[in-house]
C-alpha cells in the first residue's frame, strides 16, 4: 500500500490526514496515512493555544482579499469548494459548498457558534473540543500518528519514480508516495525540501508593536490599560490602514487585536494614531468638547478643571497622559481655547513605530515557501509532483478573526484530497504512469 506522509500534526496536518483518509475510503482505495509530529507527547498542541484557548476556527465571512498572496488563496479556496466529499445514505456525493471547512467539522461532530465580527468558535467554547473531534476522526479512519519524529529533509524520488524519502532527526528514514509538509513557520525555516524549493526568510507578524523610547515614556504610564477605540497606521502623511477595537498599552508600546492587525502592514518609522472617541467625526470633535464644557459649567456653576472635564469620559490615567500630550495642566480651568489641542490629542494620539514589540505574542510568521512554486488548486509543488506544502509553511497570512486557522484547515483539506487521489492513481497505474494489469 502507498503511504501518504504528513509532516506536522497541527491544524493543517491533522485536517490533511482526515481528508486524505476520507478520500481514499470514498475511492475504495488502500493506503496508509501517517502523521509525523515533532512534539514528543502529542499532536495538536498548537491548536490548544489558539484563541486564548477557545480556538477561533474560522469566520462567517471568508474572503481571499484579506490574505497575503490573495490571488493564490482565492484559487485555493475556490478549488476546495469543488472537492468537498460527503458520504450520505451510502452514496458518495461531491458538492460545492460555501464553507467546506465548516461542513467537514460538522461531519466530525463539531458544533460552532458565531460571535462578533463573524468569528466562529466551537459550541463548547474550548479548543480541546476541536482537537478532540480531529483526533477521534483520524483514529476512526485509520490514520497512524508518530510523535517525537522531527523531519529535517525530504528527498525527491530519483528520476521522478519511486518514493519520497523523509529524513528525521533521529536518523531514521520514512518512505512515502506523497508528502504533505504542514509544519509551522519556525519549523519551515529548518526544513530542507528538494531544489528549487527553499524557505524564504521568516519574520513574526500579527503581534504587538514597539514604539520609540520617547513615546514609550507615555505608554509605560498606561501599562496594561485597555481602551476601546480606533487606531490608524500612517505613512508619509497618508493613512495605510485603520482598525477599530481594543487597544492595550504596554511599557514598550501597544498591543490588542487592532494593533495585531496593523502589525502586518507596519514599518519602522510609521505613525500610529490612536482615536479614543471613534464614534465622533473629527470635524465635530471641538463642537462636542465645547458643548460638554458648557453643560458641565451650567451644572457646576463654573468651568471644570481639565482633569474634571475628562472625568467620566476617560480613565484617570489615560486622561492624565492625554492632557500632558495636549500641553494642558490637570488643575487648570478648561478654557474654550483648549478645545483645539485636546481634540487633536483625543482623535490622533501619535506614536512612532520601531517594530514588533514581543515576538512571543505574534500569532503567525510571514515568509515560508513561495506560493509561486505551488499549484493553487492542490498546493502541490510544480517541480515535484506528490510533494505538497500547506498552512503557515506557505507565504500566506491574514488578520485576526479566524482567517489564519481557516487557511490551515482549507489548504490541509485540499492537499489531503489531492495527495490521496495521486496515491490512488499511482496504484492503478502501477506507479509508473501506466495502468497496472
Amino acid at each position: 500500500m502507498d503511504t501518504i506522509a504528513i509532516i506536522g500534526g497541527g491544524a493543517a496536518g491533522l485536517m490533511a490526514a482526515v481528508e486524505a483518509a476520507l478520500t481514499l475510503r470514498a475511492a475504495g482505495a488502500r493506503g496508509n496515512v501517517v502523521v509525523y509530529e515533532a512534539d514528543a507527547e502529542r499532536v495538536g498542541r498548537s491548536i490548544l493555544a489558539t484563541g486564548n484557548g477557545r480556538c477561533n476556527i474560522s469566520n462567517a465571512e471568508i474572503s481571499a482579499d484579506v490574505y497575503r498572496n490573495a490571488e493564490f488563496v482565492g484559487q485555493t479556496l475556490m478549488a476546495l469548494q469543488g472537492c468537498y466529499v460527503s458520504e450520505r445514505g451510502g452514496a458518495t456525493i461531491k458538492a460545492t459548498t460555501a464553507n467546506p471547512v465548516l461542513e467537514r467539522f460538522a461531519d466530525l461532530g463539531l458544533c460552532v457558534r458565531e460571535e462578533s465580527e463573524g468569528r466562529l468558535y466551537p459550541q463548547a467554547n474550548k479548543a480541546t473540543s476541536v482537537l478532540d473531534v480531529l483526533r477521534a476522526g483520524a483514529d476512526a479512519l485509520g490514520v497512524r500518528v508518530q510523535v517525537g519524529k522531527r523531519a529535517e529533509r525530504v528527498d525527491a524520488p530519483r528520476d521522478g519514480r519511486g518514493c519520497y524519502n523523509i529524513c528525521f532527526s533521529d536518523r531514521s528514514v520514512g518512505h512515502a508516495a506523497a508528502v504533505i509538509v504542514a509544519v509551522g513557520g519556525r519549523a519551515a525555516a529548518s526544513m530542507q525540501l528538494p531544489e528549487p524549493l527553499a524557505c524564504q526568510p521568516l519574520r513574526p507578524v500579527l503581534g504587538p508593536l514597539r514604539v520609540t523610547k520617547a513615546d514609550a515614556k507615555l505608554t509605560r504610564q498606561l501599562n496594561n490599560i485597555r481602551v476601546r477605540g480606533a487606531i490608524a497606521l500612517m505613512r508619509g502623511g497618508g493613512q495605510v490602514a485603520r482598525e477599530r477595537g481594543e487597544v492595550m498599552f504596554r511599557d514598550y508600546g501597544v498591543s490588542g487585536v487592532a494593533v495585531f492587525n496593523l502589525s502586518r502592514l507596519a514599518r519602522p518609522g510609521d505613525t500610529l494614531a490612536v482615536d479614543f472617541l471613534p464614534d465622533i467625526p473629527p470635524q465635530q470633535m471641538e463642537h462636542f468638547l465645547l458643548a460638554r464644557r458648557k453643560r458641565m459649567q451650567r451644572c457646576l456653576g463654573a468651568a471644570p478643571t481639565c482633569e474634571r472635564f475628562l472625568s467620566g469620559l476617560l480613565l484617570p490615567a489615560v486622561a492624565g497622559v492625554l492632557l500632558r500630550r495636549a500641553g494642558l495642566a490637570p488643575a487648570a480651568k478648561f478654557a474654550k481655547t483648549d478645545a483645539t489641542r485636546l481634540a487633536a490629542a483625543l482623535k490622533g494620539f501619535a506614536l512612532t513605530v520601531e517594530g514588533i514589540g514581543d515576538e512571543r505574542q505574534c500569532q503567525v510568521r510571514r515568509g515560508g515557501f513561495s506560493v509561486g512554486a505551488f499549484n493553487p488548486e492542490t498546493c502541490e509543488s510544480k517541480a515535484h509532483p506528490g510533494l505538497f506544502v500547506v498552512g503557515e509553511a506557505l507565504d500566506v497570512d491574514a488578520p485576526c478573526g479566524g482567517y489564519n486557522l481557516h487557511w490551515a484547515w482549507s489548504s490541509g483539506m485540499l492537499a489531503g484530497h489531492a495527495a490521496a487521489q495521486r496515491a490512488h492513481c499511482s496504484q492503478n497505474t502501477g506507479g509508473n504512469g501506466r495502468r497496472a494489469r
